[in-house]
């Protein structure tokens, strides 16, 4: 069977695309989310643990469809967007990244935080006491000594951003070209009948995680 490689690699490209911008934006988020919440507690504390994680344990296809109403036409969000840029939220690769954040943000956060919570607290008294502000004690002591956990979070992130299916079919849909990702390729594919070209996708996302996973564990 001839394969259409134009067919091919363009959900290949966009999946790696939503991956990567999906990584840095959650990746962002949730270290400063568990930078504030690691060693803490607060009034409140708890709830707001529970939302920051309810996406770990919601179905992709719930997530996808509260966005579906956050970020539709009649929502102030949708409406505010539209007037803006005089195009929709919905069903465009952005609507896939913000589907992909939202999934992979707990991921992340419960990794990082885990990080910054095995940090020594002594260490980074010692080095407020030699006169190191906060800043420098975020950089030179916090950061290097979570690092293990930050790798680990960031290559979740991106796994996360790169597999996911549920929301991001209900809020981006499967637009060839546009808005098909490698998962919603191979939902398809498989749905067809094609599995040659299944197969094919299937070891475009091994073989680009397990590249991503020897990097970071290099550099970690």
């Amino acid at each position: 069977m001839e394969i259409n490689w134009t067919e091919f690699f363009a959900p290949v490209w966009l999946s790696v695309r939503i991956a990567v911008i999906t990584s840095i934006i959650v990746f962002i988020l949730a270290t400063y989310a568990a930078k504030l919440m690691a060693g803490r507690k607060f009034p409140g504390y708890s709830l707001l643990e529970t939302v920051l994680m309810l996406p770990l344990v919601l179905p992709p296809t719930v997530v996808g469809f509260v966005l579906l109403v956050i970020l539709g036409r009649r929502s102030w969000i949708g409406e505010l967007y539209e007037r803006l840029t005089e195009q929709t939220i919905l069903f465009t690769w952005g609507a896939a990244v913000i589907a992909a954040v939202v999934v992979a943000f707990p991921l992340v956060y419960r990794t990082v935080k885990a990080g910054f919570e095995e940090v020594d607290k002594d260490l980074e008294d010692a080095a407020r006491a030699q006169g190191a502000s906060e800043l420098q004690v975020l950089r030179y002591v916090t950061l290097p000594l979570a690092g293990r956990a930050l790798a680990a979070g960031f290559v979740l992130g991106f796994a996360r951003g790169l597999g996911e299916f549920g929301a991001t079919i209900m809020v981006a849909g499967n637009i060839p070209g546009r808005t098909q990702t490698v998962p919603t390729a191979i939902y398809v594919a498989v749905d067809g009948g094609n599995m040659t070209l299944a197969w094919m996708w299937v070891c475009s996302i091994i073989v680009i995680s397990a590249l991503m996973l020897m990097f970071v564990n290099r550099r970690s």
